[in-house]
Parts: C-alpha cells; structure tokens; sequence
C-alpha cells in the first residue's frame, strides 16, 4: 500500500516536499536460557521433589483463587455501574417526557411563564439538534416569555444557523431582524450566519447583498470564514463563475484563501469532472507556503479521478501525497475500494482490506456497502454474503444502500429466493427505507417476471408508510410492457396521467 502504482511526472515539481520520515524502533529482548537443576536419582532428593511439586501445586491453586477473587470483584463492580448506569439512564428519560410535557401544554398553565431554565434550553437544544426547526421556534418563544429570559446574540446565531441548514432563510432573517429589535449588538457570526442561510436556499443576490453590507459594518468585515462559506453555496450548484468572482474579491481586499477555501473548490471541480481547473487550483495551493494540502485535498483528488476510472492518476496522487507526510484515513481507503471495485480490479481492492486490517483500520458503514455492492457486482455471492454477516455480528446497522446492493446482486444471480430473505431481514430489524430502496426492489422482481411479488412492494410500500413515486410505476409499466402485459401497463399508465403518484400513494390500480 505505500507505493501502489509506479510514479509518473504528475505534480512532480509541485510535490518537492520534505519527506517527513518516522525512526520506527524495535524493541529487542535478549532471550536468557533457564538454567534446570540436576537431580540425583537417591529417594532423599525425590522426596524434595515431591514436596517442590505439592508447594507448586498450592502455589497454582492459590493463584487460580487470586484470579478467581478478582474476576468475582471485576463482576460485581460491573454490576453496580451497570445499575448507575440504568439509573441514570432512567432519570434522562423521565426528565425529557417531563420536558415534553410542559412544552406541548405551555399554553395551559398560568405558571408557564415560571419554567425551570434548564427545562426550556434543553427541549430547545435537543430541537435544534435534530433540525426540527418549527418545534424549535415554538419552544424559543416559550423561552421568551420566561421571567428570567434576558436576550443573548450566540442563541439566535444557533437558531438562525439551524435555519439555513434547513432551507428557511426567510424565518433566519425574522430572526436577525428580531435580535437587533431585542438590542443585541449585530456581530460578524450573526452577519455570517445569515449569509449562510440565503446561500444554502441558492438566494446568492441577497447573499452578496449580505456580503456588502458586512464590508461597510464596522468589526463585522468578511473574513476567510465567510467568503469560504459563500463559496461552498455557490459550488453546490456547480456557479463557479460566482466562485472566481468571489476570490478575485479576496485577493482584492488582501484576504488568502485557507486550507479549507482550496479544498472545497478542488472537491468541486473533481465532482464536475473539470480536472485541468482541478489541478490548476491544486497547483496555485501547493503554491501558497502557508497554506498546506491535508488529507482531505487527497482524497477530494484521489476520488475524482478514481471515480473516472483515472486509476493509474489516482495511485500517482496517492502516492505523492503519502510521500508528502499526509497520512490516509478511513476516508481514504473507502475512495481507494470504491474505484478498484467499480473498475472491476479486484486484486488491488483486496489488497488495500488488507492493508487496512494489518494496521487496524476499523470498517465503517461505508466501507461495508461499498466492498459488499463491489462482490455483488462481481457476481460473487458467497463473499458478499459473509461480508453482510459480519456487517451484523459487528453490530454496524445495515442501510438501504446495503440493502440495495443486496437486491442487485440477486437479480443479477437470477435468485428471487434470496431477494425473499433480504424482506425476511427486515421484517426483524429496524431499518428504516425509502422509496429508492422500494423502486430497486420492484426493479429486481419486474425483471425476474415476478409480477405477483412486484405488486406486493406496493402494499409493503403502504405498510411501511413510503411513498412509491413516478419511478416505481414507470419502472412497473416497463416490466409489464416487455412481458406484453398491455393491459396492466395501460392501467398504470392512465394512473399516472390522472393523479400525482408522489401524493397519492394508496391509488393503485386494480388488477
């Protein structure tokens, strides 16, 4: 794994780093010979013998008590913090229902004006975790109307930053506009937040309206942190002639792009395919003396040419990289098994799982579907079986990525038997699906002429409260057409004239 490929001339003058070599010292232990006694054969020195043998066999006994007495001791230590543990874990639970409780009655009573401080922030920290953001705003009033509320600008940063993850730059800017009515003071992370907020919903004229007004703001001028950000946005929808405009407007007020600056531009142009603007961007980075490559611009370069099937590129700039210092991360093998397993090299794929099990890199979620849907595409059953065994005896949650590749890998064997166990699976565990899941199942049976079971992922569908959308029925009137099944397909094709299936799931044609 330190070399995989030989060297080309790639980013070879850029590249001329100090190779940052580690000493590895090995301990050595000088091995002493044990010396034995030599016994005469005389009844005296037997009887020593034996009594040497019957003081060692008290002495084993004793020993084996000792552990036996620690093992015992360990055990019950365990147990009582297991019953810490419990009991804890018993008192989080009744404090959050009890939370809940007078949150969802905190119009009722008179005294909801008199709530416990650390009641109020926890629901609202708890919703702005899990971006629920119209609970959040509920439960941020409730915390405005309590007597010992006092207005604090690093609150309204958090709900404003949950908003624009969640798509709502109108309420974000409610909000600012709030903070400033409450008189905090406007502050660069406010600013920057906001920005982030109409950037994100693809809002980029108000964003560099945003930007403006921050540079005539005393002590709230955009810094690296801001143009990185609004970079980002920009790149999400692939705007890059926003994304020079702004770094020509960088270089202008004197601020140098950063690490992660040069990183989220080089990630993007490899996700568009536009190396030459990929490599042009690495080379002005490598330029920069304080500004370094990290493991993160590996893999963003290792990915995009890996993922376009570049492997000879790919080895190189992983090459060069490890020889610059960077050390890979789990991020980096997982890119590395992808692209062997997509380009069909399986030898090299086996050996990089190898590689990483001699130096302990612990398998993710992702490494998993990603060598599972690998031995699927290879037709390699046995293997890819094992390997979802093990996923399970690990304790790691299978997805519906891995259970997709599950499925494929079935209808490619022409095993519908099999793809009945992957139901069978999910009938005891608690994963939870989606209609890409649903649509690759009613694609798999549609193409093995299991009509039948093809029209019962409708009803599982409806069970398992998911929605089938225009994919899953086109996909069935494909499966129906080639059969010469024109009536069920003409069915399904007035359905999908007639109503948005995408909002009418229980209207399902009558067979």
């Amino acid at each position: 794994m330190a070399s995989l490929s030989p060297s080309t001339n790639l980013f070879q003058q850029s590249f001329n780093w100090k190779l940052q070599t580690k000493s590895k010292v090995t301990p050595s232990c000088a091995s002493r010979p044990e010396t034995k006694s030599n016994f005469a054969s005389s009844s005296a020195n037997n009887n020593v013998a034996i009594g040497r043998s019957e003081r060692g066999e008290m002495t084993r006994r004793e020993i084996e008590w000792e552990k036996l007495k620690k093992k015992e001791e360990k055990e019950r230590k365990e147990e009582v913090n297991r019953k810490i543990a419990s009991q804890k874990a018993i008192s989080v639970i009744l404090r959050r229902e009890a939370t809940k409780a007078v949150i969802e009655k905190k119009r009722g009573p008179t005294n909801s004006k008199k709530l416990l401080p650390q009641t109020v922030l926890e629901a609202l920290h708890e919703r702005i975790t899990a971006l629920r953001w119209a609970s959040a705003l509920e439960v941020f009033e409730l915390l405005r109307e309590q007597l010992w509320y006092r207005p604090y600008a690093g609150m309204y940063v958090k709900l404003i930053v949950m908003l624009g993850k969640c798509k709502q730059p109108d309420k974000a800017h409610q909000l600012f506009q709030a903070m400033i009515d409450e008189g905090c003071a406007v502050t660069h992370e406010s600013y920057t937040a906001l920005l982030s907020a109409y950037g994100r919903s693809g809002l980029f004229d108000k964003a560099f309206s945003i930007m403006e007004e921050m540079k005539n703001t005393p002590d709230c001028r955009p810094d690296v942190h801001t143009y990185s950000i609004l970079i980002k946005s920009c790149l999400q929808v692939f705007a890059f002639d926003k994304v020079q405009v702004l770094l020509s407007d960088m270089e202008s007020l004197g601020i140098r792009p950063n690490t992660v600056t040069y990183n989220t531009v080089i990630d993007a142009y490899g996700k568009a395919k536009m190396f030459a603007e990929m490599e042009a961007t690495l080379m002005e980075m490598l330029s920069q003396q304080d500004c370094e490559p990290d493991v993160w611009t590996m893999n963003s370069t290792i990915r995009a040419f890996g993922g376009s099937g570049q492997m000879e590129m790919m080895e190189n700039c992983y090459e060069k990289f490890q020889s610059a210092g960077i050390e890979p991360n789990i991020k980096t093998f997982n890119i590395l098994l992808d692209s062997y397993g997509k380009a069909g090299n399986y030898q090299k794929m086996s050996a990089v799982m190898e590689y990483m099990q001699r130096y302990h890199y612990s398998w993710t979620i992702v490494t998993y579907n990603v060598v599972i849907d690998a031995f699927g595409r290879a037709g390699d059953l046995k293997q890819m079986e094992y390997l979802f065994r093990l996923m399970r005896s690990e304790r790691i949650k299978p997805s519906c990525v891995t259970l997709c590749s599950l499925v494929r890998a079935y209808r490619e064997a022409g095993k519908p038997e099999k793809i009945g166990s992957v139901l069978r699976f999910i009938e005891n565990s608690d994963v939870t699906l989606d209609t890409v899941f649903f649509n690759c199942l009613v694609d798999a049976y549609g193409r093995l002429e299991c009509f039948a079971e093809m029209k019962e992922v409708l009803e599982l569908m409806e069970e398992k409260g998911c929605k089938p959308d225009k994919v899953t029925y086109r996909t069935m009137i494909k499966a129906y057409s080639i059969k010469g099944m024109t009536s069920h397909a003409k069915k399904l094709r007035n359905l999908l004239g007639s109503v948005e299936v995408t909002r009418s799931p229980k209207k399902k044609p009558d067979f």
